[in-house]
């Protein structure tokens, strides 16, 4: 496996397969790897198709698998960045850490694609409510 990331908290791996392999640790681990398969498998339900798919997810060891949304983007204009992240909020989700290193690019369909919710709000979750981890001033 190739290391992409090794954090405080979360590691980060991309298999021999392509699967990307992320463990989460450190503060909130659980409730972070629980909110990110959850809104995961929420924009998968609503379609969305610029986003990991969940292909495994072991609470147990707080390992997430999921496919490749491609490689890492070193340059986007900041007009581009706000439409990709506009876009994902017509899902009904806001990725609460706009920065460009949640975006990647697919090669395979020319597609940009987002990536890391561990963070991000569930603007509807089919009640009315929404649900968030974002991190306050208090954190």
């Amino acid at each position: 496996m190739h290391s992409i990331k090794d954090t405080a908290r979360a590691t980060v791996r991309i298999g021999f397969d392509g699967r990307v392999h992320k463990t989460f640790r450190g503060h909130l681990a659980r409730e972070r790897f629980e909110h990110e398969v959850r809104v995961l498998r929420l924009l998968e339900d609503r379609g969305c198709t610029f986003v990991p798919r969940v292909l495994e997810a072991d609470p147990e060891k707080l390992l997430l698998v999921t496919t490749n949304c491609g490689g890492r983007v070193d340059h986007l204009q900041p007009e581009r960045q706000k439409e990709i992240f506009a876009e994902l909020e017509a899902f009904g989700v806001r990725h609460e850490d706009r920065d460009l290193r949640n975006i990647t690019y697919r090669i395979a369909d020319g597609r940009f694609c987002v990536i890391d919710f561990e963070f991000a709000t569930i603007l509807d979750d089919g009640t009315g409510r929404s649900i968030s981890l974002r991190p306050s001033a208090a954190q």
